[in-house]
């Protein structure tokens, strides 16, 4: 290896270092004993403890708030998929008329802040009634996720050959029938990496989750986290625990369909 391919890959992991130094550093917290958590040296704790899982299991809202968590984002990642692939079908195969300035808005509509939409928002939910349930999240959330959504899929249906289609309707196959047996199984990693992406954004999101919602009966685990209690002194280790729970579950659908994420993306961006 040449000497800038070393410097390369040394940068590249000093920058991962970086990166994942603070992950580590809530990691250890969570496992330290009471006494150790505000003193360095030693940097790693002296014997390793489960205290603070116990405390925020037993003691905190954090159960609740990641149930809450995980039905948004597993209700947004459902709707989000079943309005983005047929949005995203009409948009790659169909005639629709002005498609590519529609992508362009579909796309464009990303880019808004949520800070601009969250007061007029707040208004409408409440005229409905639907303050601090799971509607309201899933409804928000959804908002967020579906451009995206339709963006990834209309890039991977465009890759899709249109002979399969053509072959399928000369055997007799309707649209809807075709889109089944044919599309669907060929869109899978499409999907996964749509899905992933809406469930990821819907489970990290703290904004409106924090506006929309006022009980322990629909808070999510951002919002459960920011609001931790505290009377006399910050709880640091049990803070640690409960930010390692709120992790884990996006973490690992990350490393399960990483290679689904990797190549959504990537079809996304360079389709028209």
């Amino acid at each position: 290896m040449t000497r800038a391919g070393r410097l390369r890959d040394g940068l590249v992991l000093a920058a991962l270092a970086a990166y994942a130094g603070p992950f580590f550093w809530q990691l250890l917290t969570s496992f330290k004993p009471e006494s150790e958590l505000l003193r360095v040296p030693p940097l790693l704790p002296t014997r390793f403890t489960l205290e603070h899982y116990r405390v925020v299991f037993e003691q905190s809202v954090m159960p609740q708030a990641l149930w809450n968590s995980f039905g948004v984002a597993a209700l947004t990642t459902l709707v989000a998929l079943a309005l983005g692939l047929p949005a995203a079908y009409a948009l790659a195969r169909l005639p629709v008329p002005g498609r590519s300035a529609m992508l362009l808005a579909i796309v464009a509509s990303t880019a808004l802040p949520q800070i601009a939409t969250v007061s007029p928002l707040y208004l409408i939910l409440r005229a409905l009634g639907l303050r601090d349930t799971w509607t309201a999240l899933v409804l928000t959330h959804t908002s967020f996720a579906l451009p995206l959504t339709v963006w990834l899929l209309s890039g991977f249906i465009r890759e899709i050959p249109r002979a399969l289609e053509e072959s399928a309707a000369i055997d007799g196959a309707g649209r809807l029938p075709m889109f089944r047996w044919v599309l669907l199984p060929l869109l899978a990693p499409g999907v996964a990496s749509a899905g992933l992406l809406a469930f990821l954004s819907s489970w990290n999101e703290f904004l409106f989750a924090y506006t929309f919602t006022a009980t322990e009966a629909s808070r999510t685990a951002p919002v459960a986290l920011a609001l931790f209690p505290g009377v006399f002194e910050v709880p640091w280790g049990d803070i640690a625990a409960a930010s390692m729970l709120a992790s884990l579950p996006p973490l690992l659908i990350v490393i399960v369909l990483q290679r689904a994420l990797v190549r959504g993306l990537l079809a996304g961006a360079v389709k028209e």
